[in-house]
């Protein structure tokens, strides 16, 4: 394994360092009081269409998209640092047009989308004009095996008609949204992992009601994390995507890179975290010393360096593996890193909260709101049981025999 980064990797790297520096850092303060001005959670801000012209101007844009005619054409060991410094800000990713859960949904489009469904809908979020949704989770059922999904699809001649409802559907309340993916079961009795499909469902359609925006740990996030109600929702068969019952294999094309992006970003969000303890840390005095001169904040620092530097190894290794043997044989890895980066991020943002003391679990400095959405990670795209089985289960595998 060879992680030293490519030319084309740090040029970015420096011009991605660049960026944040220069607009990212500066535009969180104006982003913070646009949003509150606003009074909606959903708002969407002008500093962030400001941002994304910037990154755009600068090259910055589709960075994780692996085709040519619409992205740098990285490949995971050198999308990975870039993720990283992108996870640093919460605004970020957004700038660059690589935002979750439009990059899985682009990415979809793009191995399996037909020329219609790519002109209508992943052009215009290639160019950052429109968001989207991935509609799978259900309230009604244990949605971390998604063969249990409910939402009924059926075909109706020229005319597919869904009913059901969906939960978690992550960015349906951002202001930009205009398409959904929504995974359901048009063939109930046929074999276990092929009842799934997918289809493209515009959300203004009749029928298509977002019930309400659910909180995490109180915060509303701009994107939402919407409870979706279909009733008898038509769309023509066209938006289909691929072929009845493929649904469960593009969940799980889809999920395998997502789940390592999220990770990405998770050990740059680590990272300021770790910043933002060490610089509390040396400014705080208590009893005569710096907070930093105590043994155990010490240790706190020391242990997040070596923790962080672990994950990032994993990272890079599973991006390599993916890069070069495939996503498939990079199961047990993808799953690894998936339980790892949260776990080990949540508890280096822990240690800054304390740092920080009452300051940590308020909104005046952006900790409390990080752990927040690292704590969310733990479950999205499979909760750590599920990733701890894949592990368990192929490591089982090994010595069946023996």
């Amino acid at each position: 394994m060879d992680f030293e980064l490519t030319d084309r990797c740090k040029e970015l790297q420096e011009r991605l360092g660049a960026f944040m520096d220069e607009h990212v850092y500066p535009a969180e303060a104006v982003y913070a009081e646009q949003m509150a001005a606003a009074g909606d959670p959903h708002f969407q801000p002008p500093v962030i269409e400001q941002l994304k012209q910037e990154a755009r101007r600068r090259g910055l844009w589709n960075l994780f998209h692996p085709h040519e005619e619409w992205g740098p054409a990285l490949r995971n060991v050198e999308y990975a640092p870039l993720a990283e410094i992108m996870g640093r800000s919460p605004i970020a990713s957004e700038a660059c047009n690589c935002s979750a859960p439009d990059t899985g949904n682009m990415e979809v489009l793009t191995l399996f989308g037909t020329p219609a469904q790519q002109d209508r809908w992943l052009r215009p979020l290639l160019d950052g004009e429109i968001r989207s949704a991935f509609a799978m989770t259900e309230p009604a059922v244990a949605s971390s095996d998604a063969t249990n999904i409910e939402l009924r699809i059926e075909r109706d001649g020229d005319e597919y008609v869904l009913d059901g409802r969906k939960w978690w559907t992550s960015n349906a309340l951002h202001a930009n949204c205009r398409i959904l993916i929504v995974m359901g079961k048009t063939d109930p009795d046929g074999p276990r992992h092929r009842q799934q499909s997918m289809v493209l469902v515009p959300l203004d359609t009749p029928g298509v009601e977002v019930v309400r925006g659910l909180p995490v740990f109180g915060y509303q996030d701009r994107e939402g994390h919407a409870e979706v109600a279909f009733s008898g929702v038509r769309v023509p068969v066209g938006n289909l995507i691929a072929g009845e019952g493929d649904g469960f294999m593009i969940s799980q094309a889809r999920l395998g890179p997502g789940r390592i992006h999220h990770c990405m970003r998770t050990i740059g969000a680590a990272e300021r975290a770790l910043e933002l303890l060490c610089r509390r840390a040396a400014a705080r005095v208590t009893f005569g010393q710096p907070i930093s001169e105590r043994a155990n904040v010490q240790d706190w620092i020391a242990e997040a360096r070596i923790e962080i530097e672990m994950i990032r190894l994993l990272t890079m290794k599973t991006a390599w593996l993916m890069d070069t043997v495939g996503n498939r044989h990079a199961r047990t890895e993808i799953a690894a890193i998936k339980v790892a980066a949260p776990t080990i991020a949540l508890n280096v943002i822990d240690r800054a909260i304390q740092v920080h003391g009452g300051g940590g679990v308020s909104d005046d400095f952006p900790l409390a709101a990080m752990w927040a959405h690292q704590r969310t990670l733990r479950l999205a795209d499979g909760p750590d049981e599920v990733h701890k089985r894949t592990i368990a289960v192929g490591e089982l595998r090994r010595w069946a025999n023996n």
